[in-house]
């Protein structure tokens, strides 16, 4: 009977361990890939607004109108200001040869331009710049269009419904 009740314990155990190993090799692999933090988790999605003129055609040429607007992708790493880091993102003016190749174009980057503070109140999206050499200011379409990017870049967001510029005088023609 020892024997016998010995045997029936030999064979539970080899049983339970059995179904441990089973268990253990169905858990995914432990690896350096899904311990960490992937790449596609620090960083965030923007689009940068440039232009086209060849898309803003009309009578008498360009239109110098939102219509010329173009989508660019880019990342930004994680941030807890991505609306001031699109902005400033944007004011670098950095297109890819491949853009450029395909009539996309900026003024920026523009000397001594920057944004000191973005903030969103209420929707209305707040940009404040220093442009000490007044590089922002000359010829109406110019103007429009430096407008027109930066106010589409912020207005991706959706707790932005509005822009206002700061100082007021501002992509003045």
């Amino acid at each position: 009977m020892k024997i016998r009740t010995t045997l029936a314990l030999v064979i539970i155990f080899l049983v339970v361990l059995a179904g441990g190993f089973w268990y253990v090799n169905r858990l995914p692999a432990v690896s350096e890939s899904n311990t960490s933090t992937s790449a596609e988790e620090n960083v965030t999605p923007i689009k940068l607004y440039f232009y086209n003129p060849s898309l803003d055609q009309g009578i008498g040429g360009v239109q110098c109108s939102k219509n010329g607007l173009v989508e660019v992708l880019r990342e930004l790493p994680k941030t807890e200001t991505p609306l001031k880091d699109s902005i400033e993102l944007l004011l670098r003016g950095e297109l890819s040869a491949e853009e450029r190749t395909q009539g996309i174009t900026t003024e920026f980057p523009l000397s001594g331009v920057s944004l000191t503070s973005a903030t969103i109140n209420n929707g209305v999206a707040t940009l404040t710049f220093d442009d000490p050499q007044q590089k922002t200011v000359g010829g109406s379409c110019r103007t429009a269009i430096l407008w027109a990017q930066i106010r589409a870049t912020a207005e991706q967001f959706p707790t932005v419904t509005s822009v206002r510029f700061m100082p007021e005088d501002l992509f003045q023609p």
